[in-house]
């Protein structure tokens, strides 16, 4: 049926319906459906622009539709088309005719996209507080494993040892800057749409800063031809969420490899494993793959509301009602994503031997013999052309760095002493000691200041959240309660 709509002298067709309807998935934005409306509500009411005895009508009815629907009462039906339409279809059952007052001076333009940036603002918070998450698991385990020597990789080759902390740290790094990226968009999503109407305002006395207020957003929108349009802010939440992704990806790719026999530096609890169907030794790290598979899932839904933007003219198009799947989808795949990852590394048994001898073959302190000549007054070219010629004599007598004898490394070079056998893997981090590198003190410093980052980021979204918590409703009818747990 419609709910409005005298210009039609028929009812759509069921295809027509079945095609068009977005119930099916906007469901999930009924809460926000409800608060925006019974702040619009009382706008109306408290300007004049409706009777303030039907405002409060009006919004008694509204808590009765959100209780209504708390209880799983709400019948959704692909013939009332969308979110908006089931609660007002409702809110007319309970009420009777005043019920349509409510939509005074607003259009389902407007409205959907404050229900969009209401939910996403949520989300936001949920996503950084499941990043601090596995930034804490992240640093918990290099504060366990501060002694841990690791070999540390450039094209997959062994290169230089390094502190496993150190190497933990670089993802926490990367968690980082993905949490800021989050924060830096809330500040886009933070602001009010409602007030656009379809396209062109309202010709009504509205107060959009009231609102504002009520709904605890920063700031109105500047124009409403932008405002009915833009999703950008989906775009920021899906941009920031595949790069995110991207990191937890290489993760995932590292604890592949690691739990590899060829490699046997990590062995995952059997909770985050699986078996083979056919083979009964086999212990694979299933959730790992599947995070990494899931990062191209991600990818995919960023590009497409990138490509449903690029042609649409101003202002609403229907074809924006496709931003919805994408975006929960997204969300509901990195917060998932998010706390496995956490939950796997909590439990996760290393291998410290199989580390620390990894890295110390393969010649990975060739670089720190490089040094010692350049400590001597060799120019570094020169130095690296010596040490490369000491490999390479290594390769073809079968002897490492540490036990070729000391007149070979002299045929090389004469600068070359005894004391060049000092060179160990813990001479070699404890020489990184610069900001940034691997030396125990700098990983140490780094863990604290990582855990102050964390501490930091924890308090702003608690900060957001206790403010949202003062929002008009949110105790008595429910409104704001995060969808993702």
């Amino acid at each position: 049926m419609r709910l409005w709509g005298g210009r039609f002298s028929g009812e759509p067709d069921r295809l027509v319906q079945e095609f068009t309807q977005s119930i099916d998935f906007d469901r999930r934005l009924f809460h926000h459906d409800i608060l925006g409306s019974i702040v619009h509500c009382r706008m109306l009411g408290r300007q004049g622009i409706i009777p303030p005895e039907e405002a409060a009508q009006i919004e008694a009815g509204l808590r009765q539709v959100e209780e209504d629907f708390q209880k799983g009462q709400i019948q959704f039906a692909h013939a009332l088309e969308d979110v908006h339409t089931h609660v007002e279809a409702r809110l007319r059952e309970l009420i009777g005719p005043v019920a349509g007052k409510l939509h005074t001076a607003r259009s389902r333009n407007d409205q959907v996209a404050l229900d969009l940036r209401l939910f996403l603002r949520e989300a936001v918070l949920d996503t950084i507080d499941r990043l601090a998450d596995l930034q804490e698991t992240l640093c918990n385990r290099a504060d366990e494993w501060q002694d841990i020597i690791a070999p540390g990789y450039t094209h997959l080759q062994r290169a230089q040892p390094v502190l496993l902390a150190h190497h933990l740290l670089a993802y926490h790094e990367m968690l980082r800057r993905d949490a800021e990226r989050f924060q830096e968009a809330f500040a886009r999503i933070n602001v009010l749409p409602l007030g656009a109407g379809a396209l062109a305002g309202v010709p009504y006395p509205i107060d959009r800063e009231f609102v504002a207020t009520q709904l605890g957003f920063d700031s109105i929108s500047r124009n409403s031809m932008d405002a009915v349009s833009d999703r950008d802010f989906v775009v920021e939440y899906l941009s920031a969420a595949a790069l995110a992704m991207a990191h937890l990806s290489r993760l995932g790719e590292e604890i592949v490899l690691w739990t590899t026999s060829e490699f046997g530096y990590l062995e995952l609890s059997d909770a985050f494993t699986t078996g083979s169907s056919l083979m009964p030794q086999k212990k694979n790290p299933d959730v790992a793959e599947l995070i990494r598979g899931k990062t191209g899932r991600i990818y995919g839904h960023l590009l497409h509301v990138l490509v449903l933007l690029k042609g649409l003219p101003l202002t609403y198009n229907r074809d924006l009602q496709e931003d919805k799947e994408a975006l929960f989808d997204t969300i509901d795949t990195l917060l998932p994503s998010l706390t496995l990852l956490s939950a796997m590394l909590a439990t996760a048994r290393v291998n410290a031997e199989r580390l620390a001898a990894a890295a110390a073959s393969g010649f990975t302190l060739a670089t720190d013999v490089a040094d010692y000549l350049v400590a001597r007054g060799v120019p570094f070219r020169e130095a690296h052309t010596l040490t490369g010629r000491l490999v390479q004599r290594c390769l073809a007598t079968g002897h490492t760095l540490a036990d070729l004898p000391l007149e070979e490394y002299r045929a090389i070079s004469p600068l070359f002493d005894s004391d060049v056998y000092r060179i160990d893997t813990w001479a070699s981090i404890r020489a990184r000691d610069i900001p940034g590198g691997t030396a125990p003190g700098r990983v140490r410093a780094a863990l604290q200041e990582a855990r102050q980052a964390i501490a930091a980021c924890r308090a702003w979204t608690a900060g957001q959240r206790e403010r949202f918590a003062r929002l008009p409703d949110h105790t008595d009818a429910g409104s704001v309660r995060s969808p993702h747990g």
